[in-house]
Formats: structure tokens, sequence, C-alpha cells
């Protein structure tokens, strides 16, 4: 089982309430999102393993079961093409859970017309593969949001 932690403090919200229809719509997987607090913050790994997918507003972390998780900051934040925010590690880095991988600003974001939420998903994966997925309440970085089959 791998257990998928916070990237971000902030409060679950469930991916239902995401304003994209790709990720309410668990199109790219299941899983939740984060509200995040609006404070200059690291976007920390969710699990231990390698960076497989590394931009700006989002980056994959593929465990050593094979589990890829797809932490997206933000909401058509591909249109900020980089601006407001820097890279910590590189593309194929092995990384550990909490540690840093993006430096972002929420209310940048916001100043920018965009969406700060950041969904959390099990790429890959069924809704039945996950279990305790948080979808309410106030989170902190590396608190669980669900554990994954």
């Amino acid at each position: 089982m791998t257990s998928v932690t916070s990237p971000l403090n902030g409060r679950a919200i469930g991916l239902a309430a995401v304003p994209d229809p790709v990720f309410s719509g668990s199109m790219v997987g299941p899983g939740t999102a984060i509200d995040p607090v609006r404070e200059p913050a690291e976007a920390v790994a969710p699990v231990d393993g390698v960076v497989v997918s590394l931009h700006p507003h989002a980056f994959v972390v593929v465990d050593d079961q094979g589990h890829g998780v797809l932490t997206h900051l933000g909401i058509d934040t591909v249109q900020l093409n980089g601006e407001g925010f820097e890279l910590l590690v590189n593309k194929g880095d092995t990384v550990t859970r909490g540690q840093g991988i993006v430096r972002w600003d929420p209310a940048g974001v916001e100043a920018a017309g965009k969406s700060a939420i950041c969904p959390v998903v099990a790429l890959e994966a069924t809704a039945e593969s996950l279990s305790d997925v948080r979808e309410s309440g106030d989170v902190k970085l590396g608190d669980a949001l669900f554990g994954w089959q």
C-alpha cells in the first residue's frame, strides 16, 4: 500500500470541487485536491520515488511500486509559462516524501487570474484502488491524503 501525503498546507476539497472538468471528472485519475494556504510555499513530494515529469506548474513522482502521483499546482497555470514558479529538483531525481519540488505562490497565481486549487491524482489508478481519500478539512504538509493499493 502506498500512502500519498499532502504536498501543501491547506484544505482538502476533493476532486469534484476542482474548477476543471478534466480533474473534477477524474479523467486523469482518482485522488483529491488541496485549496492551498495563500502564501509562498514549497510543494513537496507526496511519496518517495523518482521525478518522472517536471514542469513549473506540475510534477509526477513514481514510487517503487510503480504508482505515479501527479501534483498540479493550480488550474490553467501552464498558461503562466513558469512565471512565479521555481523548480527545486530535476527530472530523473530520486526524492523523498516531504522534499521540496517546486517553490510557488498561490496568491500570485490568483492575482494572475488562475485558480490556486491543486489536484493530487493517482495516475492510471481506479477509484476502487484508493482508500481513506481526504475530501474535507484542513491538511498540513505530510498529512495522509489517500492510500493506494
